[in-house]
């Protein structure tokens, strides 16, 4: 359909124009791009089996929407997604409020126009990104905000009393008409609120300060709503609930690979940054490890959940880290190592909730805690495993290597050590080498001096060797080293 052809109601007749709802919009562009094996919901992963089709057949059997979920789960990015499945154009009286359908209009303002100048009624269109709104549910909002209100100052500008129904100003919802409309965090709508949401979803009736509009609004109603609101803050209440078709459960990525997915496509870096630091992928599986083991941890809040924002900040942090690295050092590029994870706590820290035993460990020690865990979790897929119980005087692969950390006096690698410093006191360890050699032999020569380090934080994290943290790196010594020579 030529849009800039048809300006008028007659011209929209002629062309054979048929009005449909929103939701009849959704279902029939939905149907087509299943029958096309097309992606709707394109930048979305882990979803494929459980949240993806739930939302299909709520779309399908028109129905609107509740995405229930912890944060960080792409509630709001699905919502804005189903724009995609709207018909690219729609038609509208021109200067109607609530986009008031030519063919089927309801506002008072459109049907006088109509009735005024009938086939020469001029029309406009409206593009589907046009059509998304979105409203954030705080203590705040009232009903005027999102239903409407009288507004005294059109009555005085008109002249007109307030009995007459033109001195509505509509709130949010009605000027939403044909629109997908998005609330976020549901349950942080006050109750009263709540309840004036109950005629538009069923019956389309809306009530303003005595005035009873009979406008059946065209919606599509997604709300997103956290679990933990519903203990802490405030709850959907039943009839409203009862009200909404389709509730759907969100989760966090079930595996690694998924969450390095979401993370290489959500983290907001510069191109330079990409150039200069090699990232291994190890170094991703471990990013994304942390926040597996932050969702399991005894000292965060399960209920508040662990965003995938968290993975996010964290890999643009450990880049900035690598990166600041090479701009002091006047390199032209390097790699990532395993010390710059220090650079990452400032992400992880912002991102949790720590319940009692946590805050009273403190936030930065819980964040190096998980750090260590990940390592612990990683450990056993790269290296021999070690178990809690050894005999006495068993042999293990790592002998050699804690035996020469008990020769040496110890290995310090400092945060600002340019490449060549580093990797030579790493190569300095003739035991961790050829450990490497066993288990790892056709590694990447980039990716081998992470893995070296990974080796020494494992051991730590297994109480064979010690790690202190000093102002300025990492110094690794034996377990009774210090001790002994304190003796």
């Amino acid at each position: 359909m030529n849009i800039n052809a048809i300006k008028t109601l007659g011209q929209l007749k002629k062309s054979g124009y048929q009005s449909k709802s929103i939701k009849d919009e959704l279902r029939n562009n939905l149907i087509e791009k299943i029958k096309n094996h097309e992606n709707v919901f394109e930048g979305v992963w882990g979803y494929e089996n459980s949240v993806i089709p739930e939302l299909e057949r709520a779309i399908l059997s028109r129905h609107n929407i509740n995405l229930l979920g912890l944060r960080g789960q792409a509630k709001t990015r699905l919502a804005r997604l189903m724009v995609n499945l709207l018909d690219e154009y729609i038609p509208l009286v021109e200067g109607s409020e609530i986009h008031d359908d030519p063919l089927l209009p309801m506002s008072r303002f459109a049907i006088e126009l109509i009735k005024e100048k009938g086939d020469d009624t001029p029309i406009s269109w409206l593009h589907r990104n046009e059509r998304f709104y979105e409203k954030l549910a705080t203590p705040d909002v009232t009903v005027a905000d999102l239903i409407g209100d009288v507004d005294p100052i059109k009555a005085a500008n008109l002249k007109l009393s307030y009995a007459d129904d033109r001195v509505i100003h509509f709130g949010m919802i009605p000027r939403a008409n044909r629109c997908i409309f998005v609330i976020n965090e549901l349950p942080d709508l006050q109750a009263r609120i709540q309840v004036s949401l109950f005629n538009i979803l069923q019956e389309g009736d809306i009530q303003i300060r005595g005035f009873k509009l009979r406008l059946p609004l065209d919606l599509q109603f997604i709300f997103t709503a956290n679990p933990e609101d519903y203990t802490n803050r405030g709850s959907i209440v039943t009839p409203l609930k009862d009200r909404i078709g389709s509730q759907i459960l969100t989760h966090y990525p079930e595996d690694i690979s998924t969450a390095k997915r979401i993370t290489k496509q959500e983290a907001n870096l510069d191109e330079r940054q990409s150039d200069l630091v090699h990232v291994p992928e190890l170094a991703m599986d471990l990013l994304e490890q942390i926040s597996f083991e932050a969702r399991d941890s005894e000292y965060v809040d399960a209920k508040s959940g662990v965003s995938a924002r968290m993975s996010i900040t964290a890999f643009e942090n450990l880049l900035s880290t690598a990166e600041r690295r090479i701009l002091k050092s006047g390199e032209s590029n390097t790699i990532i190592r395993l010390s710059d994870f220090m650079g990452v706590v400032p992400a992880i820290t912002g991102k949790i909730e720590l319940v009692y035993e946590g805050e009273q460990e403190g936030a930065a020690f819980v964040a190096e805690n998980l750090i260590d865990d990940a390592i612990k979790t990683l450990f056993p897929n790269l290296f021999p495993k070690i178990n809690k119980l050894e005999h006495k005087d068993a042999e293990t692969p790592y002998d050699e290597l804690i035996s020469w950390f008990f020769d040496q006096e110890a290995l310090e690698l400092l945060d600002e050590d340019d490449d060549k410093t580093y990797r030579s006191k790493l190569d300095s360890i003739s035991p961790l080498n050829q450990l490497l050699k066993e288990h790892h032999p056709n590694l990447n020569k980039n990716d081998s001096y992470f893995i070296k380090e990974l080796a020494l934080w494992g051991l730590v994290a297994h109480k064979k060797l010690s790690k202190y943290r000093m102002s300025d790196g990492i110094r690794f010594k034996d377990m009774y080293g210090s001790y002994i020579s304190g003796l």
